[in-house]
């Protein structure tokens, strides 16, 4: 045997040494899952140097994972039977700091076509990371060339490293972790145990703990849909979400552009947050090549996504540096929005297939869908698109939609009108759609609290704005009139008196074409909120000044008509009329904030009537 060789670490690697030890991962735990990580490695090179070889050291050795601990000893032993190393490669693999020797590895394979060599990646310091908790560590090894001689590696993370020729070792790699005094927990069975099943129960290879196998879960994430049965999804999201239900949505897709990244995402049977259980956290765990990074990654979805349950692993992960900073924002934000795309698409597309499937998904996490248009821009029209609602031409309690409406509206319509009110039936009994009926335009009925906010943000949908049937800036086509109650000269008079008698109440008078069955109604200006929207708005503290509606009475009601001769006649009550008549109109616009002026009013009416 030769002599053992000593070498110390150069400044510089003492000093990145350091970093990695106590600055770069901030969980200890994390070097059970760099280590095992780097033997899953180490058998995928072994698995492909078998392919070009004619003949590898003791090539009938499983490829396989062995982990065993000493509780009294304080020590852990992970074993693999991978490509193993030689002297040279000891050297420059472990004792240079940032060189695992998977780069050079990748770069030689390419250089010989092998298109396999895409799973190698480059894994860096993460070996070092044992320090974090190791007073001492070993490294028994042989290369997968027989020639190679049988060695050990021995550091304490500090001075420097040696290498000692021994006795006769099989193929792959042997690490014994020296655990420090404070550290010995971690060489108990169910501390690694847990450690494992949270970070690497993927791995690709059986991996073992005191002889029983602990992964024992496929990650199916990685196999093509063809080989997975809708047994194997539900399986698969009962174990990652802990859930008992099955999946309502299964999305399972790859891409290499512009990230490489292979997604497994599910949406579950129930909104739990309806039910008053708090907000859901993200269920989206990140892996790379099977290895979980972040189980909770900040950013991967949009805050509104968090209902979904799933994996995400892309190779592009920046792991050389470490897996467990994730500082990349400019690639969590392309994932971000590859996952995003990708999900409303699926959507959209099962809405297409299965309408009764999505009526019943809406029902349970519309406010998801519309969280996501409140809070962000991109995807506004992808996401209105899934919107469902009732309309004046749906019949009670069927759904549309806004592209179903758009194959409705009239050839020259180049706006989509929605009411927002407590019910269909109270919004059909209001005043303002009957204007639309009339002239055959359909009003979409929303009921939803922050239906109001969403359609302001929203504003128009495949180029046609979006409308408040309630608006005063609407301009309808001009209809025969053979009812008319008041000439065109009475008309103009009734107005003119009522300008006077109202003032300041409201903002103009008119006589309109747009009431059939109701004497008036307050129009809102086109500035101004509605009414849902002043509401959310005045409970965040920022309501403005009361917007003044326009009213429009309507010339052809009985009402109205009597309205003109009562003036003439008892000035008095009749201002007492279209006073109480305005407050109506108001109170049905969601314009009066305090309804008991509107009772004291009614009462000075009905006093008056009475006299």
């Amino acid at each position: 045997m030769s002599e053992p060789q000593t070498q110390s670490f150069q400044a510089e690697v003492r000093q990145l040494l350091d970093i990695v030890i106590h600055s770069l991962y901030t969980d200890k735990e994390i070097f059970v899952r760099e280590l095992i990580s780097n033997a899953s490695d180490s058998l995928e090179k072994l698995r492909l140097k078998q392919l070009t070889e004619k003949s590898v050291y003791q090539g009938d050795l499983p490829l396989e994972i062995q982990i065993t601990t000493d509780e009294e000893a304080g020590t852990i032993t992970i074993t693999d039977h991978g490509i193993g190393m030689t002297r040279q490669e000891l050297t420059d693999n472990l004792g240079t700091i940032a060189r695992s020797g998977s780069k050079e590895f990748l770069e030689a394979m390419k250089e010989k076509g092998d298109a396999n060599a895409s799973v190698i990646g480059q894994f860096g310091v993460g070996f070092y990371s044992a320090f974090m908790a190791a007073e001492k560590v070993e490294v028994f090894t042989h290369s997968w060339d027989e020639s190679a001689e049988n060695l050990k590696w021995e550091s304490d993370g500090q001075t420097g490293f040696t290498i000692t020729e021994v006795d006769e070792q099989p193929r792959g790699a042997r690490i014994v972790i020296h655990l420090k005094e404070d550290e010995k927990d971690f060489a108990k069975q169910d501390t690694l145990k847990r450690i494992i099943d949270k970070h690497s129960r993927f791995v690709s290879f059986p991996l073992s703990l005191a002889g029983e196998r602990v992964n024992t879960v496929e990650a199916i994430w990685l196999k093509s849909k063809g080989d997975i049965s809708e047994e194997d999804y539900k399986e698969f999201y009962q174990y990652t979400a802990h859930a008992v239900d099955e999946p309502r949505h299964t999305l399972h897709f790859s891409a290499d552009a512009p990230i490489n990244i292979n997604a497994l995402l599910f949406t579950p049977d129930e909104n739990h947050e309806r039910f008053g259980f708090g907000q859901m956290k993200a269920g989206v765990s990140l892996y790379c090549r099977k290895v979980l990074i972040d189980a909770e990654p900040q950013g991967l979805l949009p805050e509104w996504m968090r209902f979904i349950k799933g994996v995400v692993d892309s190779e592009d992960l920046p792991l050389n540096i470490s897996r467990e900073s994730m500082q990349d924002s400019a690639l969590i934000k392309k994932l971000n929005s590859l996952l995003t795309k990708r999900f409303i698409k699926h959507l959209a597309k099962d809405a297409k297939s299965h309408p009764e499937k999505h009526e019943e998904f809406y029902e349970r996490f519309s406010r998801f869908l519309k969280e996501g248009i409140a809070t962000g821009h991109e995807n506004h029209e992808a996401l209105a698109g899934l919107l469902r609602f009732e309309s004046s031409l749906s019949d009670e309690g069927k759904v549309t939609s806004f592209d179903e409406y758009l194959t409705r509206a009239k050839e020259e319509q180049d706006s989509i009108y929605y009411l927002v009110g407590l019910d269909r039936k109270s919004m059909e009994a209001g005043p303002y759609v009957e204007a639309f009926q009339k002239r055959g335009i359909e009003v979409i009925f929303l009921t939803d609290n922050i239906d109001d906010y969403i359609m302001e943000t929203l504003r128009e949908y495949k180029g046609k704005k979006l409308v408040s049937a309630n608006r005063s800036e609407i301009e309808l086509d001009e209809l025969p009139d053979d009812d008319a109650k008041l000439s065109e000269e009475e008309s103009k008079d009734l107005v003119e008196w009522l300008g006077k008698t109202l003032g300041e109440k409201v903002e103009s008078v008119d006589m309109g074409k747009r009431l059939v069955s109701h004497p008036v109604v307050a129009l809102t200006p086109q500035d101004a909120p509605n009414g849902q929207m002043r509401a959310m708005m005045e409970a965040m503290g920022q309501a403005g000044p009361d917007p003044k509606a326009r009213l429009e009475f309507n010339p052809n009601h009985e009402i109205v008509a009597k309205l003109n001769e009562l003036r003439k006649e008892d000035e008095e009550v009749a201002t007492k009329v279209a006073n109480q008549l305005t407050d109506n109109a108001l109170m049905a616009a969601g314009l009066v904030k305090d309804p008991s002026s509107v009772i004291a009013g009614m009462n000075a009416l009905l006093g008056a009537l009475m006299k």
